[in-house]
């Protein structure tokens, strides 16, 4: 390994855990990072006979992603249905935590937090609303049980996204040794 690309693994070092703990408040850091890993790995040639990363690692990032926007996508409606909600409840956590996400970012004025407060409060408030649409609405109990699931399964996607956004970081700081 030459100086030139220590060099490299040094600075996106610093880069891909800025991209783990900027997940931590719903920013896109695992997309951040497999974007920067693409853009290294194309620009490799430049510098280097021997590629950093293989397509295969780059492969793997991808698929680690997608695995990640899918769990942090579906968490809130499966902490609703753990709460005992229906498959109304379950649609507007999923849907009221994207749009809570969005106008908590513009309305709560606290930079990078303001998105994970919406996220949460939209999952429990989809969760409401998507009970309340069922024909045999449930008792409030109920409700206030499957809506407190669903902001709990918000905040476990979160964090599984960011589980999965560290086991990013770790294949790509293994696998230029292997």
């Amino acid at each position: 390994m030459d100086w030139i690309t220590i060099v490299v693994l040094v600075f996106f070092a610093v880069y891909a855990s800025a991209c783990v703990l900027i997940t931590l408040v719903g920013l896109p850091g695992t997309w951040l990072m497999v974007g920067g890993a693409l853009v290294i790995t194309l620009c490799d040639p430049l510098w280097s006979n021997t590629p950093i990363w293989g397509w295969s690692a780059i492969g793997v990032l991808l698929g680690l992603a997608i695995c990640g926007e899918i769990l942090e996508t579906v968490a809130a409606g499966l902490g609703a249905k753990a709460g005992g909600g229906t498959k109304h409840g379950m649609v507007g956590a999923i849907l009221g935590s994207m749009f809570g996400a969005f106008i908590g970012t513009i309305f709560i004025l606290i930079p990078l937090v303001g998105t994970l407060i919406g996220a949460i409060l939209g999952a429990f408030g989809g969760a409401i609303v998507g009970e309340l649409s069922h024909k045999n609405p449930p008792g409030m109990g109920d409700l206030a049980k499957a809506a407190t699931g669903a902001a709990i399964g918000r905040v476990l996607g979160i964090l599984g996204k960011a589980g999965i956004a560290a086991i990013c970081f770790c294949v790509l700081f293994i696998s230029p040794f292997m």
